[in-house]
């Protein structure tokens, strides 16, 4: 998906919504548990219930490696069934150098090897630009960047700061922004850091931000939106406990579209208040 079809994909939908796919066999519906692959069945019902209200799904790796082979093919049938209209996340959170990461971009991009072709993947900077740049070398596709984050461990590196008094993150930022583009770069900014996205839209104002924590995390939609929010929205805010685990029961899909819903309206509010609709 390009910059462009997704710009398009939010105004036409009036939605920046992203579902995360974290499905976890001990909290979805113990109706489907006898399914014959359970995490699979479990998305493909909250994927038909709420494609018409959001542009991205990130399903997060971690949720199907830990099954080997059996969740392996849970992801590769869940890629399958994601709308190509909604821009597919792997959250794999990948960083090695060029030839591992070479081999990483094949696994999630590469449908002729892997059986799996996502639009983008996230990845861990800290090894540095052969880390990244094999991703940003695949036309088409793209690399979500590890920014600034807002888990308690962020405060170990994160926030670090130079003799030139300038952030790890903010170096992050302008280092990762120069080997990439708009049109293949995104970085992932936690939605707790609340004014935090006016430094970093002072480093990187055109790019896209992929925002988790909003919601269950405690992250404030309202806050976001006013410091982060472009002439493009430039936003896509991820909501996973929120949307798939509004109910555990038999109406699971239904309450997930319910949820997901009321955030499309939210958003719809924020994207005409900012002149983007």
């Amino acid at each position: 998906m390009t910059r462009g079809e997704l710009i398009q994909e939010i105004k036409a939908k009036r939605s920046f919504l992203c579902v995360g796919l974290d499905t976890d066999l001990e909290k979805i519906p113990e109706h489907l548990l006898g399914e014959e692959d359970p995490i699979y069945s479990f998305n493909k019902a909250i994927i038909d219930a709420t494609e018409d209200l959001c542009v991205a799904y990130k399903p997060n790796t971690a949720f199907y490696e830990c099954y080997g082979a059996k969740g392996w093919e849970s992801l590769r049938k869940t890629w399958e069934a994601l709308p190509k209209n909604c821009l597919s996340i792997a959250d794999a959170k990948r960083g090695d150098i060029g030839n591992t990461s070479t081999r990483y971009a094949k696994a999630f991009f590469d449908v002729e090897t892997s059986g799996m072709g996502f639009d983008s993947i996230t990845i861990a900077p800290y090894m540095g630009k052969d880390s990244v740049t094999p991703f940003l070398d695949i036309e088409g596709k793209w690399a979500i960047v590890l920014g600034l984050t807002s888990n308690e461990g962020s405060l170990d590196f994160q926030n670090f700061t130079n003799a030139n008094g300038e952030e790890l993150y903010t170096s992050v930022l302008d280092k990762v922004s120069s080997w990439g583009t708009v049109e293949n770069t995104m970085f992932v900014v936690g939605a707790t850091r609340g004014e935090a996205f006016l430094k970093v839209r002072a480093h990187v104002p055109d790019h896209f931000l992929l925002v988790p924590g909003v919601g269950a995390q405690g992250g404030s939609l309202a806050d976001v939106c006013r410091y982060g929010m472009n002439k493009d929205c430039g936003l896509l805010v991820n909501s996973t406990r929120g949307v798939i685990y509004a109910s555990s029961g038999r109406d699971f899909a239904e309450r997930a579209r319910e949820e997901a819903l009321k955030l499309q309206k939210e958003m719809e509010n924020e994207l005409l208040k900012a002149g983007v609709l």
